[in-house]
């Protein structure tokens, strides 16, 4: 797998974390995971890479959380996987992930860690 940026083009986070990637040259691609969600899955191995569980990588303050009552809801890794994969907006970003390890570009200079 190529590195690639979990990327939300309208988050000034995830574009100050494209600009560094750019800045330092490095290859990748650009996930626009509200256009192109990531499955249950590819959220599974980025949690795993992240060394995190999806209720730390979920965006508490969303509508959608609130809508969806979420919470103080006891949910299964995979319950709340399901969710996120059904929700994207919920996903943290930005995340860069180099192929092996994965960070929360929050600061966006958290990703020089993994370039």
């Amino acid at each position: 797998m190529s590195a690639r940026l979990i990327h939300n083009p309208r988050c000034s986070k995830s574009r100050q974390a494209l600009a560094i990637l750019e800045e330092k040259k490095v290859s990748f691609d650009v996930v626009e995971y509200l256009k192109n969600p990531l499955s249950e899955s590819e959220l599974d191995e980025l949690f795993s890479k992240l060394g995190k569980e999806p209720l730390e990588v979920i965006r508490t303050k969303e509508t959608v959380f609130k809508d969806l009552n979420l919470k103080g809801q006891e949910l299964s890794r995979q319950e709340w996987i399901k969710i996120i994969a059904k929700n994207p907006i919920l996903l943290e970003r930005p995340i860069f992930d180099n192929g092996n390890q994965a960070v929360i570009g929050r600061p966006p200079e958290n990703l020089l860690s993994i370039i």
